[in-house]
């Protein structure tokens, strides 16, 4: 077979093995919003059948044949190209499949989804010991998966870490995160040390749950986000499931008291449903169509959730609107709820913290799930280790398990690896940020005008429309002009909350 003829035979391949992609990605997205407790057994039966049948696809051998007919002759150089690009992402992809055993890869799937449906339940009533002895194989499983991939001479978590960052390793994660966690606490001493306080009691109030609904689709639909191409339910956790062209799926939760956690849970998912609408249609199913890493699409969400959505702009623009929802707001002044709303205080629950603390919870999990995949740790032991860690970093425990090692999914469903994206997307957001309002301008007053299609245009042309032609580092270096690091989001963070807070440096 001639390499036109092998490669054109690799694009009906991978389209074909998308839409079993997709099929399962629908299978996940009804098992975490519709599915009946009666049908969970055979959703798990379900979900391992497509995956043997996506995993055989994945590494028939017949692929790797026509693969190598279609790469005859390429350089795998500098070239950019989709075809090239291509080629490039399903070498990566063949390589590492068949390295893991097809049992293993099925019992992954069975177990990642009784694991997920075993959290559900175990969260609710706080049943760490009902939980432990899934969240035991999920482990064990994902242990041999890492040695499957790795290298030799590499850290086994990095093997895991490169399913969700290419290229990245936890020492160079480690690097960037120790930088971070440093400046984050000379932040916290300067605003703990800081003269003014909000006052939290002013987001609190009622909030009927189809007000909350009515003003979030408001809020989302005029960031961007399609209704036409999309839908939003209500989930445990909040996701995104993009199902494919033209249907981009969002979930929320809410909360009868405050409209904050289900209107920026809503933001949040809605950043990563932009980054998946934006993609280039007439390539997907490939890997040219696709996101490149997880950080890049969290770097997505965290800056429409909190660089726009916590910002005095965005909120100069929907005040009104939110006190026409929930009329109790019109007691606060704007300036009130807005030092509310950016509070700085330590909390326990990942999802509810601030944007200084937040990079905390990431770096703590990041250690915690990098000694559980090198077996420095146990999951019996993660409790005491999380309490620990929660100690060191926030000084407050948890009141139970629920709160505290429970409260996120990613464990449960064998997400090891994806916790680092969440402060790696936030360094990526920072800097594309400002290389965007460098080049738009004042991105603040658009907002208070309610205009944010400058922004998400910048984003389409220099972040999602590229889909996987670039590397994460280099796809940030493309855009901006410089390297990933960590001082744009140190710098941004330093300039918010010392102007919220009055901080002033110590002498």
């Amino acid at each position: 077979m001639k390499p036109a003829e092998a490669y054109r035979w690799l694009l009906d391949y991978s389209k074909t093995t998308a839409f079993y992609e997709s099929m399962m990605g629908l299978l996940h997205w009804d098992q975490r919003t519709y599915l009946p407790k009666g049908g969970r057994a055979h959703r798990s039966e379900q979900i391992a059948a497509m995956t043997s049948l996506v995993y055989r696809r994945a590494t028939d051998p017949r692929l790797g044949e026509i693969l190598a007919e279609a790469e005859a002759g390429k350089s795998r150089g500098e070239d950019l190209s989709d075809e090239a690009v291509n080629l490039r992402e399903w070498r990566r992809n063949y390589d590492r499949t068949i390295r893991i055993p097809e049992r293993l890869a099925v019992e992954l799937a069975r177990a990642a989804s009784e694991g997920e449906l075993a959290w559900q339940a175990a969260r609710k009533e706080n049943d760490w010991e009902g939980f432990l002895p899934y969240l035991e194989r999920i482990v064990e499983l994902k242990r041999q998966e890492a040695e499957a991939l790795s290298k030799g001479g590499q850290e086994i978590y990095d093997a895991l870490i490169d399913d969700y960052e290419q290229g990245e390793t936890a020492g160079k994660i480690e690097a960037l995160f120790t930088k971070l966690e440093g400046a984050t606490f000379k932040m916290l001493e300067k605003i703990e040390a800081a003269p003014r306080r909000p006052d939290p009691a002013v987001l609190r109030g009622d909030c009927p749950v189809l007000a909350q609904e009515a003003f979030i689709r408001e809020v989302i639909g005029s960031l961007g986000y399609d209704f036409d191409g999309g839908r939003m339910d209500f989930s445990a956790h909040p996701f995104t499931a993009g199902i494919g062209p033209g249907d981009v799926r969002i979930t929320t939760r809410l909360d009868r008291e405050s409209f904050v956690m289900g209107l920026f849970s809503s933001i949040h998912e809605t950043g990563h449903a932009l980054y998946a609408h934006g993609l280039p249609v007439e390539h997907w199913g490939t890997p040219r169509g696709s996101s490149i890493s997880m950080a890049i699409h969290e770097s997505q969400s965290r800056m429409w959730e909190n660089m726009v959505g916590k910002s005095e702009g965005f909120w100069r623009h929907f005040y009104p609107t939110a006190r026409s929802y929930f009329p109790w707001l019109n007691k606060t002044g704007l300036d009130a709820f807005l030092f509310a709303l950016n509070e700085v205080r330590p909390s326990t629950i990942r999802t509810e913290a601030d944007e200084v603390t937040y990079n905390l919870h990431i770096i703590m999990r990041f250690k915690l799930e990098r000694m559980l995949i090198g077996g420095e740790l146990g999951a019996a032991d993660l409790p005491d280790a999380w309490n620990a860690s929660m100690d060191r970093y926030f000084h407050t425990t948890p009141q139970n398990y629920s709160d505290g090692v429970m409260q996120d999914v990613h464990w449960s469903s064998g997400a090891f690896g994806y916790f680092p994206s969440y402060a790696l997307g936030n360094m990526y957001a920072a800097q594309f940020y400002a290389k965007a309002e460098k080049e738009l301008g004042d991105l603040q007053e658009m907002f208070a005008a309610g205009e944010f299609s400058p922004l998400l245009g910048w984003l389409r042309q220099n972040v999602h429309s590229q889909g996987s032609r670039l590397l994460p580092r280099d796809l940030v270096k493309a855009a901006t002009g410089d390297e990933l690091h960590a001082d744009y989001l140190i710098s941004y963070l330093e300039g918010k909350y010392k102007k919220a807070y009055g901080c002033h440096e110590r002498n």
